[in-house]
C-alpha cells in the first residue's frame, strides 16, 4: 500500500473547479505537458494531446507531498508518479489510445485529489506493434497470473487459520501470503478502492472507509492476540482478493506500465518497507521489501529483450545493482523467511536504503525507453 505521510481533507468539487481555472495550454515542442501542482491546484499544461506515449512533467510547488494520476474510465488506473517532495519534479510516461481520462494531483497523497478532464485523440500505433514490447506483456502478464494463483491459495489458508482461531498459523501465514501480493502490487492498484481495502493501513483511511484487509487482520493478530470476531473480515478479505485477481488476469498491460510498475515497487520500499510502516504490528516488512524487489525484477525480465536491443548498457548495470539488493537483503535471512524489522540496526537500514537508491535511479529511465522508438 502506498504510503501517506500527510492527510488533508479536501473539498473534490472545490478542487476540481480550481484545476479547471488554472488550466492553460502550455506543451512543450517536444509534446511534454507540465504540470504545476500546489496544495489547492493542478495546472495541467493541455487538456487534449494526441494519442499514444504521452509524458507529463510534475512539479511539485506546494508544502505537501503529493502524486499525480491519469485514470481512464472507472478510475482504472493508466499510470502515476508517488511520493513528489515539495520543490521537486518527476516524469510519467503513459500510454494513452484516443479516448477520454482525468488527471489528477493529490496534495498529501490522499483522497480523490484535484481532477480535470483530459483527451487523447486520433490514432497512434500501440508499442506493442514492436515484437519484443509485445512478448513483454505476454510474459509479464503470464507471471501475474502465477502469482494471483499462489495469492488466493495463500490468502485462503491465512484466512481459514484466523476463522479457526489459530493464532500461531494465522501469524506464520500473514507474511507468505502478503508475498504474492506484494510482488504484483502495481497491477493490483490499477483497480482503484480495491487495494485500500485489501492492503490499506488504518492511518491511510479515508473519512467514511472501513478498516479491513491483511493490516486490520495484522492488527488483530499481534496487538490484541484476540481473533474471536475477525471471520468477518477474513472473509471479505477473500472475495476481495478474487475481485481484484479476476482483474488482474482479463487487463491488458501496456509496457509502460511493466516499466513504471518496476519503478513503484522500488519506491514501496523506499517509502514503507525500510520505515517499518508497512506491518507496525507484525515488523515483517522484510518480506514484503523481498516481494517488491522479485516484482521489480520480473518486470524488468519481462523486458529485458527489447532494453538489450536499445540499451545493453543499462541492462547491464540492472543486473549489477539487483544483485547488490538481494546480496544486502540476503544478510537478514532467518529460516525459510526474514529478519524482524525491529531486528535490523540503523546501518542495516541504511545499507539497504542506499543499494534501493541505487537501483531505483537506473530504473527511473526505463520508461523513457521502452517509449522511444
Amino acid at each position: 500500500m502506498r504510503t501517506t505521510r500527510l492527510l488533508t481533507a479536501v473539498s473534490a468539487t472545490l478542487l476540481l473547479a480550481a484545476c479547471g481555472a488554472n488550466t492553460q495550454d502550455r506543451q512543450t515542442s517536444d509534446g511534454t505537458i507540465t504540470v504545476a501542482a500546489t496544495d489547492t491546484a493542478c495546472d495541467v499544461g493541455a487538456a487534449e494531446t494526441a494519442a499514444g506515449t504521452v509524458t507529463f512533467t510534475v512539479a511539485n510547488k506546494g508544502s505537501k507531498v503529493t502524486e499525480f494520476y491519469v485514470y481512464a474510465a472507472g478510475d482504472r488506473i493508466m499510470g502515476e508518479v508517488e511520493n513528489i517532495a515539495p520543490g521537486l519534479s518527476r516524469d510519467l510516461i503513459v500510454e494513452l489510445p484516443a479516448g477520454s481520462y482525468e488527471t489528477a494531483c493529490k496534495p498529501g497523497m490522499a483522497g480523490r485529489g484535484i481532477r480535470a478532464a483530459f483527451t487523447a485523440t486520433g490514432s497512434a500505433a500501440p508499442l506493442t506493434d514492436d515484437a519484443k514490447l509485445a512478448q513483454a506483456t505476454t510474459d509479464y502478464q503470464r507471471y501475474v497470473k502465477s502469482q494471483t494463483g499462489a495469492l488466493i491459495e495463500k490468502t485462503t489458508e491465512f484466512a481459514a487459520a484466523v476463522k479457526a482461531g489459530d493464532v500461531a498459523s494465522a501469524k506464520a501465514l500473514f507474511p507468505v501470503a502478503r508475498t504474492y501480493w506484494e510482488r504484483i502490487e502495481p497491477v493490483a492498484e490499477i483497480f482503484g478502492d480495491l487495494d485500500p481495502a485489501i492492503d490499506g493501513r488504518e492511518n491511510d483511511l479515508e473519512p467514511g472507509q472501513e478498516f479491513t484487509g491483511y493490516h486490520r487482520l495484522e492488527k488483530d493478530l499481534w496487538e490484541t492476540g484476540d481473533i474471536s470476531a475477525s471471520g468477518p473480515t477474513a472473509d471479505k478479505l477473500v472475495a476481495d482478493v478474487h475481485r481484484i485477481v479476476d482483474l488482474a488476469n482479463t487487463t491488458t498491460l501496456s509496457p509502460l506500465q511493466l516499466a513504471n510498475g518496476a519503478k513503484e515497487l522500488l519506491d514501496e520500499v523506499a517509502t514503507g518497507k525500510i520505515t517499518g510502516e508497512e506491518d507496525r504490528y507484525s515488523h515483517t516488512d522484510l518480506w514484503d521489501f523481498a516481494a517488491n524487489v522479485e516484482g521489480s525484477r520480473a518486470a524488468i525480465a519481462a523486458l529485458r529483450p527489447a532494453l538489450e536491443a536499445r540499451d545493453p548498457a543499462l541492462v547491464a548495470m540492472l543486473d549489477t545493482r539487483f544483485a547488490a539488493v538481494v546480496a544486502s537483503l540476503e544478510a537478514h535471512r532467518a529460516g525459510d523467511g526474514w529478519k524482524l524489522h525491529t531486528e535490523l540496526t540503523d546501518a542495516d537500514l541504511k545499507r539497504l536504503s542506499d543499494d534501493i537508491n541505487a537501483l531505483a535511479e537506473p530504473i527511473s529511465t526505463v520508461a523513457a525507453l521502452v517509449a522511444s522508438k
